[in-house]
């Protein structure tokens, strides 16, 4: 006797139902329809739009060698050119030029354009772009980025290699590649100066590695198609973000091997003896000549781009610079770097008058920050609140894609108070979104009582992608307060983080790991703790016209040197800075004679003052104001610049005309120590497109009535990740 069939299945050879198999098939339907209503993210990028470009291929209908990628943001399979970066540091003093060296590889049998989503350092001034096809090199012009765009395109149709490097942030670029014929290798070579940060007796200089996934705010606006130069990320534009499909490249799955595997040498010379050099996340083969120079290279030749690296010396004693003058002349006029340091700190045993302080310590919990990062960030708190006295106040606030107090206003510093404070820090953990915005309203709406110093530290790795309307917020409602950014993670966003505390007129501190925590937060903590020196001026001779940025000079701590870029008709000027410590007037006379001649110092000048431009946007500035002002700086200077772009054409062209062209994306790596599931996963959102939702769930629910009376069929319903993107208005950053 045959086994009895179970009672909800029906045999093949049957072609009807009975009504429990019916019954059942529409309850399941109804609840599946039901979680899809309230779980599934709306899909985007790639799967609506088309905006990935990049061919989806199943790996059983491919017919020759090919590069195969999933995406962590939709398990997406993808073919993309090869990459390989080489960057090449030249570090003398506090300056660096940088060249790096990008070789994009086409393994496809067709034509291809490749499009590449990339970091570097905020502060950087992009100047130079060159085109390396064989032996033949093609230099890159500046131009306004409309005029570049146009050009690019043109040579595009027209078969010619060519190359466009746009900037998306101060801290995020776009090199494209057209026309990479099957089998070719094409290499876009970069070059950028910066000036190495001095703070607390150390050079740190760093060196991104990846753009991390952002949390995209708002509904996709306009149009599902995509036009040239709209982007090929997995994410949308929205009013919110106009640009985020620029900003947010393809992310190669955790279980796929890391792809853009970075190479690495440096020659640093320091100018000063050194007490300590390190690579402080990657290993480094180090050599040192007789005359002091260093040459670094990486222990495993090349790396994934997954985390940031960094590099930090330590002069020895007595060898720590005071001031520092470096100048150029160029176009005739005069151009200055000067780093000043502050008023020495009040002798040992001297009384330091404190302020009494309300302290909001804000701390981001949304998905990015799972793992590694959420563990720095609790540890750093808790260092916080323990350094808190009893003459303090202070609340703690928390975001993902849902903002919360521990307090409803904040409350003193009491054994109980504090107790409560680190009981909830250990309870923290991370999920959601990203919804920044409500987070700094709520911690700057509320303001304290007079006499009392407000501080506002904010700990998170700032991945977020509407940066301007967080700076406008900063701007509009910090008061008298002050703003303190702690970046957490291997891949902070340093750009916003940076800024923001400029605007907020506080610091910015960053933490890679664990071990550095303790260190980094005691570095905080002084300068929390330390009477500041506030409105600062320099004075110069009245008959003398000098150009300097900083316009104006931020709030200083103490460890914390005065940096500016200055342009003079005369060099050998006498300048007096002036200041407030803690009710103390302070001044301080200098003359500006002698110093290093170098190179490109016009163009970190010119830098900063796009800079000081583009802050003026969050102040209400109009923006095609401010357009026309850093087109002039970026064109006369040769800059790279929200506006400007470099564009590198061939004369001739390659690809014939009766051969197509694909558009490839080349994909990021995940930053180390991220959760693909917590970034990408499928966790309720702040703002889920619902119409879609109840589309999804009415076509599963109509396609379980068919199932049910279907003889043989059946289906599983995973609930995850359904799209290559996160959900605008909600993705789980």
């Amino acid at each position: 006797m045959p086994k009895q069939k179970p009672v909800n299945h029906l045999g093949r050879d049957m072609w009807f139902t009975s009504l429990a198999s019916l019954l059942a098939g529409v309850v399941t339907s109804l609840l599946l329809g039901l979680l899809v209503f309230i779980f599934i993210r709306p899909v985007e990028a790639a799967d609506n739009v088309g905006s990935l470009q990049s061919e989806r291929i199943r790996p059983d209908l491919v017919q020759r060698g090919s590069l195969l990628l999933k995406q962590a943001s939709g398990g997406v399979v993808v073919e993309a050119p090869v990459l390989h970066t080489d960057v090449a540091m030249n570090i003398s003093g506090m300056l660096a030029r940088v060249t790096v060296r990008q070789r994009f590889r086409n393994p496809a049998a067709e034509w291809v354009e490749g499009s590449y989503v990339f970091p570097l350092p905020e502060e950087a001034a992009v100047d130079r772009m060159r085109l390396r096809i064989g032996e033949r090199l093609i230099e890159g012009e500046i131009r306004e980025k409309g005029e570049a765009r146009k050009a690019y395109e043109a040579a595009r149709r027209e078969g010619k290699k060519a190359s466009l490097l746009d900037q998306e942030r101060p801290n995020i670029f776009t090199t494209a590649v057209a026309n990479i014929a099957p089998g070719e290798t094409v290499q876009v070579e970069i070059e950028y100066q910066q000036a190495i940060p001095y703070s607390q007796g150390q050079f740190r200089l760093r060196f991104p590695l990846v753009v991390a996934p952002r949390y995209i705010p708002g509904y996709p606006s306009g149009s599902p198609e995509v036009t040239a130069f709209q982007g090929n990320g997995w994410a949308r534009d929205t009013p919110e973000v106009p640009d985020a499909s620029r900003i947010t490249p393809p992310v190669v799955a955790p279980t796929e091997a890391p792809v853009n595997p970075v190479s690495m040498h440096i020659r640093l010379d320091p100018g000063m003896p050194l007490a300590h050099l390190e690579s402080v996340y990657h290993a480094v083969n180090t050599e040192k000549n007789a005359q002091g120079i260093y040459q670094l290279t990486l222990q495993d030749a090349q790396v994934p781009a997954n985390r940031d690296f960094e590099l930090l010396w330590v002069p020895a004693p007595g060898n720590a610079p005071q001031a520092a003058l470096f100048n150029e002349q160029w176009q005739g006029d005069e151009y200055a770097l000067l780093m000043l340091m502050p008023p020495a700190p009040a002798p040992a045993g001297a009384t330091a008058l404190r302020v009494p302080r309300e302290v909001i310590y804000v701390i981001d919990t949304s998905g990015s920050m799972h793992g590694d990062s959420i563990i720095q960030a609790r540890a750093a708190l808790k260092l916080a609140l323990e350094r808190l006295t009893t003459a303090d106040r202070f609340n703690v606030i928390q975001f993902n894609h849902q903002t919360s107090a521990l307090f409803s206003r904040a409350v003193a510093a009491t054994a109980d108070n504090l107790q409560r404070a680190l009981s909830y820090v250990d309870r923290l953990v991370a999920d959601g979104g990203t919804e920044m915005l409500p987070a700094l309203q709520l911690a700057l709406g509320q303001q304290p009582e007079q006499g009392v110093l407000r501080q506002i530290i904010f700990l998170t790795d700032g991945s977020v992608g509407n940066e301007q309307a967080l700076f406008s917020l900063i701007h509009q409602q910090l008061g008298d307060g002050r703003l303190f950014t702690v970046g957490i993670g291997s891949a902070p966003n340093s750009f916003f983080m940076t800024r923001a505390a400029q605007f907020g007129r506080g610091t910015f501190t960053y933490i890679g790991k664990v071990a550095e925590v303790g260190e980094k937060m005691a570095a905080l903590f002084s300068k929390l703790e330390t009477p500041r020196l506030t409105d600062i001026e320099i004075h110069w001779p009245q008959d003398q016209p000098v150009e300097m940025w900083p316009a104006r000079i931020p709030d200083l701590y103490q460890g914390e040197p005065v940096l500016v870029a200055l342009k003079l008709q005369q060099p050998n000027l006498p300048l007096t800075l002036t200041g407030d410590a803690v009710g103390v007037p302070w001044q301080q006379q200098v003359t500006l004679r002698g110093g290093a001649a170098r190179s490109g110092v016009h163009q970190l000048w010119a830098r900063r003052k796009i800079a000081d431009l583009m802050d003026q946007r969050a102040q209400g500035v109009a923006e095609p104001e401010v357009r026309k002002a850093v087109l002039d700086v970026a064109l006369t200077h040769r800059l790279v610049s929200r506006y400007t772009s470099l564009l590198a054409v061939d004369k001739t062209p390659s690809r014939p005309a009766d051969q197509g062209l694909e558009n490839k994306a080349l994909p990021t790596n995940l930053p180390q120590g991220w959760s693909a599931t917590k970034v990408f996963g499928s966790l309720p959102q702040t703002a889920t497109a619902s119409e879609w939702n109840l589309l999804v769930g009415l076509l599963l629910l109509a396609c379980g009535l068919l199932f049910s009376r279907w003889p043989g069929v059946g289906f599983g319903v995973r609930v995850g990740p359904v799209s290559a993107g996160k959900a605008h208005g909600g993705n789980v950053l």
